[in-house]
């Protein structure tokens, strides 16, 4: 089994325009002679790797810690493409996707609103993207909403670099944070490697 670590960190990576940016502060340090090690963070949910909950654009959506776990564990597609997808898109390449997406596109792609539809009235409960956001920039809000009505969760800021096309499982549990609309993750996909077993 070969495991691929395809989260960015949440640390170094650029956050999104006009979110806070992130911060790192040592409380105690062992070279200033302290006992221990202890550090605290200030950042944004949607910083580096992360999941968006429903409840992002929807006020009645879920929250991050009411989403079911096997939503972000299974068979998920990898599927390289770069530009906005288009609803007659999604109807071309959906018949080959399992339940889990993921478009690799070289933080280039992005899903719009035709496509959102169609991804909602699919069995796909949760789709991923290299890009810093699953929508374009003009048309943010429409495109979340229609995925977060439809219960699809959504992976954003993955590196997907060394990553091939094809069936993975993949994994990528979010932090549990009550209540609130996206969290931090460590995504990866799991590969079956190949030959005589």
């Amino acid at each position: 089994m070969i495991i691929h670590d395809i989260s960015k960190d949440t640390i170094t990576t650029p956050v999104y325009e006009g979110d806070p940016i992130t911060k790192t502060e040592f409380i105690k340090s062992i070279d200033k002679g302290d006992a221990y090690n202890l550090s605290a963070i200030s950042m944004s949910t949607h910083a580096g790797t992360h999941i968006d909950a429903p409840f992002h654009f929807c006020p009645e959506g879920n929250p991050i810690n009411n989403i079911r776990l096997n939503t972000f564990y299974g068979k998920c597609t990898v599927i390289s493409i770069e530009g906005i997808l288009t609803g007659e898109d999604m109807e071309r390449l959906l018949p080959y996707c399992k339940k889990r997406v993921i478009f690799h596109g070289n933080g280039n792609t992005y899903i719009s609103r035709s496509a959102a539809v169609v991804l909602a009235d699919s069995r796909v409960v949760l789709v991923g993207t290299d890009a810093e956001s699953i929508a374009p920039s003009f048309d943010e809000a429409e495109t979340h909403l229609i995925l977060a009505r439809a219960d699809i969760a959504i992976l954003e800021n993955l590196n997907l670099n060394d990553i091939e096309d094809g069936e993975y499982d993949l994994c990528a549990f979010p932090v549990k944070m009550c209540g609130i609309e996206a969290a931090p993750c460590r995504a990866v996909l799991f590969e079956q490697e190949k030959g005589l077993n």
